[in-house]
Order: structure tokens, then sequence, then C-alpha cells
């Protein structure tokens, strides 16, 4: 690897460099004295902006907009479990001649989504025998596919 060389053909040394001419500037020194940047020290003359601090958002003295806009009532349950439902309707119309009914196979079936809890509502009527293993039933739903001669079986 051949060295780095200066005009003269002298090798480049580190100690040798120097920032190019104007390109290190002295840091402007606000409000310290008359003779710099002193006396109001490039804010102007009085109002607030001269002065120290703004509240963040104040606007003035006008009404700010965070106490303008309504505010939200209640609050949203970060724990609530919601659920896919499917109705009996649906099941007989899945499923004319019944048989075993899961979670999974509503889903390949494109009744619900996959990975998210399914509930079985009970609108509707049902005939067959179905034996149903899904997450949650209605209380109306558990009845009309018992009475049906099915099982209603929550994972």
């Amino acid at each position: 690897m051949a060295a780095d060389l200066e005009k003269d053909g002298t090798p480049l040394k580190i100690h040798d460099l120097r920032p190019a001419p104007g390109a290190n500037k002295a840091k402007i020194r606000k409000g310290r004295g008359e003779a710099s940047k002193g006396k109001t020290a490039g804010r102007g003359t009085k109002g607030t902006k001269a002065r120290s601090t703004v509240p963040v958002g104040f606007e003035g003295g006008q009404m700010p907009l965070i106490r303008r806009v309504p505010k939200l009532k209640g609050f949203k349950n970060p724990n609530r479990v919601e659920f896919q439902v499917v109705n009996l309707d649906k099941l007989a119309a899945l499923y004319p001649e019944g048989g075993e009914v899961t979670a999974e196979d509503l889903a390949a079936k494109g009744a619900v989504r996959r990975g998210r809890p399914v509930k079985v509502l009970g609108t509707g009527e049902i005939s067959v025998a179905v034996q149903v293993k899904v997450h949650a039933f209605s209380g109306a739903a558990k009845e009309k596919i018992a009475a049906a001669g099915g099982t209603a079986d929550e994972l």
C-alpha cells in the first residue's frame, strides 16, 4: 500500500493536518457583555419571547387547544376478549349433514379468521346433530344444539 504524499513528495503526517480555512468558527457567546451579542442576546426587546420560558401550549391567553377539544368519556378495557361470532343458522348452512365442528374447521371454510376466539350464538335454528368445540357459547345456542342431539364443548 503506497503512503499518502504531500505536493512536494514528503509523506503526509497526522500532526500536519489542519481544518480548511473558515471551517471552524467560534461559537457566538450571547449575553456576555455589550462588546459581543450582549444586552438582549438576539431576542429583540421585551415581550414574552424575550423573557425566560413560555409554557408549552400557551397561546397568548387564548383558550389553549388542549382545553378547547372535548374530553373522551369512559375507558377502553385492555383485557377485553373480542370474540368472532357464528350463529346457528350459519352452522346449519356450513354443516348440513352434521358432524364435528372446531374453530379451525370454521376458519378453513371462511366463517371466521384464524387465531382469534370464536363464540356461537343462538340466532336461527339447527336440526342436525353437531359436536361443536369452540371458545364460548351463548345459553340459547347450547340449548338448541343439545335439543338437536349435538354437544357444545368449550375449549
